[in-house]
């Protein structure tokens, strides 16, 4: 029997999110404790304050009518870099960071990046990352491009609150819809304008001609535009077009456009985007306010970042004896003072089994000498019982002592004890405004471990047993400052269990965005091996220019002298020892220059917990600045706490977990479960061969209105930076990154070895359709077994002349002959054809096609997309009737035009 599982999915959207650690609270239908910070790069201005201040003053008002008096902005914190100047008004920020905010203001990287835009990969419902704006977008007149910034910020805020998408598409602006008439994609229909195409523009005035349509796609040419007019009716809706002064509203169940192809309709199975709104937690606890009077205006706090404080807190007690973990411990911590902390910061030691000792107080760490007065204390010796209590408070009283706040500083608790009293400092804890990182090292480390980081928006890490699971955790913990330039990059991190007299070989590519600070790190647990490290241009450094640690940590580094060459480093390992060891290697750098950013990757699981039977998505963003990386190969590994591991290799092809194609998001479900309890994420980012690519268009954008229709007259607002398809892309150096996503906990997992299939095909998002004479070509990215992994079973294909007949009983549409149809594995491309049997094929003849998988266990995936197949003629005449005009006509001249789209 076929049945629907469509409600594990639906459950899966609604537990607790992952990475992002947003400190807003919804309070008596007031946003408390929304972050604005502005990165470091960027130029002190008191006007980009001040802007910021009134951008979201008038945001809280529009907002509150948007949203039916429900939700207003009440505290907001604007986070001064410390590169611009103290004054007595700024204050000192708690757990609030650049890399948390809710808003980043940032320069672009290239010339390119100027619109607006939400940081936004997750199922719709879910919360965004980030909103970013350039300083340039609140120093320029922007007014006439994207309208009133407070409703811009409203549309942004929408993306990144209550995981609604935007309604408009500017790959594909226009549709034919159910009625046989060209449309432009919007929501909702009552918007109204003209299409036009510009042919030259002279100061204000433009020529200006009717669209025509193209004979290839039956739709309107390339350059064909939509120009609402000035004045409106239309109330609706905020996700196509806060700037149209009318649009007060967002699109209801009754008003919004189903039909159009638009991300909304995509991703949410066509609900409006205030259905979505009203089932999000904050509606579910937000009833509108009495009385007619508007809420207070928003209070704004200024804060500065201070430079960075870090306190180590590490476990000696006795069961760090086994599995050589105090080794371990020391190995990566020293890597960390060594490499990883950037320079300037304040950095101290404590160390605590049942009671806690002060091993440093607060250093800034300048040189080696800093480093090493702080890494010579690392406990030689392990013994007593754990106190994790005792060593959070005594790293509280480090900071204490060298005048510091313990607001904004940063504490890395690394235990593998169990302490059943920890929950009895959560309160000061909380109270100390401090970050928490927590490393959970084995399977014994506290449960509650979590909640300290939790609380604290801390990162939370899980290490099993070699060292390179505890560096990979270390290497992730970087200053969250905004300044990537200063951050160290994880290039390699490998362990290989030699056998006696036998070597271990790898490389690694070094490109041209890093090079500098770079070290190369080698641990063993017997014996120093033999080793050779060579550059691209041949340079070989051997066992003797590395420098071996004399704190009996088992390690060696050597810190490659000035730039690291550009190229692909190569090393070996020889073990000389008669018997098996564990040797790894590490290799970190920073960015070549201030002015370049960094290729960077950034790792996190949907979920920081989860209750079995709901899929996790593994996603990992690959950027340089904000741009995406594409054509990456990108592998991540999820190990349990009893050591078993799962590789899932990550796309980026807008199917399956990923919603979106070529936005440098690699996505995967996950559902391989080993039991329960912690689970760890490392990610492999490698680009090979030349085949990675810098986009530089962004995909979520802010709509850029070209003009408008006032009384008849076209006014044009300036052009946007064109980025020509042949530009559209840049080169990218061959790469290697790896790094950290942290770690989640399972509960209600089947013991290991319970392969009991719970999850159905991922549902298809991306099937089109296109008439090839009198059959149909069908093309979509297919599903797997689970999810997406594995192949399905079966599809089932079904066909309609009727939108209606399909969205209202997808089972009493006709059913496609699929007999010949056998399933490819989950990622790649099918291909079907086949002829229709429902009716004659003339002008203007639509169909509507849609598709299931089903997998071994009959499980059916949810309804796919819509896909239209429509066979247009082509006019006679130069030009097509207005928007909304009927497409086909006895005048039509014969022949048939293969349309291809994707409705949602």
């Amino acid at each position: 029997m076929v049945f629907s599982l469509n409600i594990i999915l639906f459950l899966a959207l609604y537990l607790s999110p992952g990475m992002k650690s947003s400190m807003v609270n919804l309070n008596n239908n007031g946003y408390d404790g929304i972050v604005i910070a502005i990165n470091p790069s960027v130029t002190e201005n008191e006007k980009l304050i001040q802007n910021i201040k009134e951008m979201v003053t008038e945001a809280s008002v529009y907002l509150f009518h948007a949203t039916k008096r429900r939700v207003y902005f009440r505290n907001v914190n604007i986070l001064i870099p410390m590169t611009w100047k103290s004054k007595s008004e700024y204050l000192m920020p708690k757990q609030e960071s650049y890399d948390q905010a809710d808003v980043k203001v940032a320069n672009p990287y290239l010339k390119y990046e100027e619109e607006p835009y939400t940081v936004q990969y997750g199922q719709c419902g879910e919360k965004g990352q980030y909103i970013h704006f350039t300083p340039d977008f609140f120093l320029s007149n922007n007014l006439s491009k994207y309208g009133p910034r407070g409703r811009l910020f409203v549309h942004l805020w929408a993306q990144l609150r209550w995981g609604v998408f935007k309604e408009y598409n500017v790959k594909q602006p226009f549709y034919i819809s159910s009625k046989n008439t060209i449309e432009a994609t919007r929501c909702s229909t009552s918007i109204t304008g003209k299409n036009v195409v510009y042919q030259k523009c002279q100061g204000d005035t433009c020529t200006r001609e009717p669209c025509r349509r193209d004979s290839k796609t039956g739709l309107y040419e390339p350059k064909c535009t939509f120009q609402p007019h000035k004045s409106q009716t239309a109330r609706e809706s905020i996700m196509f077009g806060p700037s149209i002064d009318s649009v007060t509203e967002f699109c209801t169940a009754k008003t919004h456009n189903t039909e159009a192809p638009n991300s909304q309709n995509k991703m949410c199975n066509r609900r409006s985007t205030w259905d979505v709104i009203m089932a999000s937690d904050d509606f579910q606890k937000a009833s509108p306010m009495t009385g007619r009077n508007l809420p207070p205006p928003p209070t704004f706090s200024l804060l500065r970042s201070k430079e960075r404080v870090v306190c180590l807190v590490l476990d000696k007690s006795g069961s760090m004896n086994s599995e050589y973990r105090l080794i371990r411990m020391n190995q990566a911590a020293q890597i960390y003072l060594m490499q990883i902390i950037e320079k300037g910061s304040l950095a101290g030691m404590v160390i605590f089994d049942s009671f806690a000792t002060i091993q440093n107080n607060l250093i800034k760490i300048t040189d080696e000498n800093s480093y090493q007065s702080i890494a010579a204390n690392l406990p030689q010796e392990a013994k007593g019982g754990t106190s994790i209590c005792n060593g959070l408070k005594t790293g509280f009283q480090v900071i204490r002592q060298s005048d510091q706040s313990t607001s904004g500083s940063e504490i890395i608790l690394l235990t593998d004890g169990e302490d059943d009293k920890i929950s009895s400092c959560f309160a000061e804890v909380k109270q100390s405004g401090a970050i928490i990182h927590t490393i959970a090292l084995g399977p014994s480390a506290a449960k509650e471990l979590e909640t300290l980081s939790d609380m604290t928006g801390g990162h939370r890490f899980f290490a099993h047993k070699d060292v390179n699971g505890l560096i990979d955790a270390f290497s992730r913990i970087s200053s969250r400052n905004g300044n990537i330039t200063q951050q160290a990059i994880q290039l390699e991190s490998k362990a290989f269990n030699i056998t006696g007299r036998k070597q271990g070989i790898g490389t690694v590519p070094v490109d041209s965005t890093i090079g500098n600070d770079t070290f190369f790190v080698v641990t063993w647990t017997i014996q120093k091996p033999d080793i050779l490290l060579q550059d691209p241009k041949g340079k070989k450094y051997t066992t003797s220019d590395f420098r071996e640690d004399k704190l009996n940590v088992l390690s060696t580094h050597l810190r490659i002298p000035g730039i690291a060459e550009t190229g692909t480093w190569t090393y070996s390992l020889h073990n000389n020892h008669e018997n098996s060891q564990m040797l790894t290697v590490t290799m970190t750098s920073r960015a070549r220059s201030p002015t370049t950013p960094p290729v960077t990757v950034n790792a996190h699981m949907s979920q920081n917990t989860a209750r079995y039977p709901s899929p996790m998505v593994v996603y990992v963003r690959v950027s340089q600045g904000f741009l995406p990386v594409l054509g990456v190969n990108v592998t991540a590994v999820i190990e349990t706490e009893d050591g078993h591991q799962v590789t899932l290799a990550l796309w980026d092809n807008g199917a399956g977990a990923d919603i979106v194609k070529n936005d440098g998001v690699y996505s995967r479900y996950f559902t391989h479960y080993h039991g329960n309890g912690r689970y760890s994420l490392k990610v492999h980012a490698q680009a090979r061969k030349n085949t990675a690519k810098l986009s530089l268009r962004q995909q979520n954008n802010a709509l850029y209105i070209p003009g408008y229709i006032d009384n008849g007259k076209i006014t044009l607002n300036p052009p946007e930076p064109e980025v020509k398809d042949d530009m559209a892309e840049a080169e990218v150096d061959d790469f290697s990154r790896l790094t950290s996503g942290g770690s989640f906990t399972v509960t209600g997992a089947p013991p290991p070895g319970d392969n009991t299939h719970m999850f159905p095909p991922n549902k298809i998002t991306d099937l089109e359709a296109k008439f090839k004479e009198d059959h149909i070509q069908l093309s979509w990215t297919a599903p797997g077994n689970v999810l997406d992994d594995g192949k399905a079973k079966s599809y089932i294909i079904r066909i309609s002349k009727y939108l209606l007949d399909r969205q209202e009983d997808f089972d009493n549409t006709t059913l496609v002959n699929t007999s010949s149809l056998i399933p490819k594995e989950a990622g790649s491309i099918e291909n079907f054809e086949f002829k229709q049997q429902l009716s004659k094929i003339e002008n203007g003849t639509q169909f509507y096609i849609a598709i299931q998988a089903i997998n071994e266990a009959n499980l059916i995936s949810e309804i796919s997309n819509i896909a239209q197949a429509a066979k247009l003629i082509s006019p006679q005449e130069h030009s097509v009737p207005a928007l909304g005009t009927k497409i086909s006509g006895i005048h039509l001249a014969i022949l048939g035009l293969a349309v291809i789209l994707s409705i949602f």
